[in-house]
């Protein structure tokens, strides 16, 4: 076990775990913050994304002792108040079907607004393919991704 100051959200929480667990495990069994989700556990199907100093990663194959002094932001610390951008654009176009996997697609969807502002349908497609939505809403994520970064 070893004990880890990580920058979550803004606030600076101490965990002591193995040093393999995953940023998943950590935020979820630790730091009580479920909106992060176990979907594959292989890092193939994105419900598990969280930014790391702003760069969407899957969290379920990011081990803790990685992380360093990294900023960790999950959808609990994309807004207090649900208004970013991003999800009022996934409630605008009515995105969430079971609502399973939206977390890691909203979290890639501000990854990518963030370093490309005005994407093509093409590299939102690029950027998002490694989220997996079971209810098949891929064109409504691309319409919200649309409206999302108009605003």
């Amino acid at each position: 076990m070893a004990t880890y100051n990580l920058k979550v959200n803004g606030k600076i929480r101490q965990v002591n775990v193995d040093p393999s667990t995953p940023m998943l495990w950590v935020l979820r069994d630790h730091l009580d913050m479920p909106g992060t989700k176990y979907g594959c556990g292989i890092a193939q199907c994105g419900a598990c994304t969280v930014h790391l100093d702003g760069m969407a990663v899957r969290s379920c194959q990011l081990p803790v002792s990685v992380v360093g002094k990294q900023a960790i932001t999950t959808i609990e610390g994309l807004s207090a108040t649900g208004d970013h951008p991003v999800q009022k654009a996934w409630l605008e176009h009515d995105v969430a079907q079971c609502g399973y996997c939206q977390a890691g697609q909203i979290m890639s969807a501000t990854s990518l607004l963030k370093t490309n502002p005005k994407p093509s349908d093409a590299e939102i497609d690029a950027a998002m393919s490694g989220n997996i939505c079971r209810c098949g809403t891929y064109l409504r994520i691309k319409e919200a991704i649309h409206s999302a970064a108009k605003k």
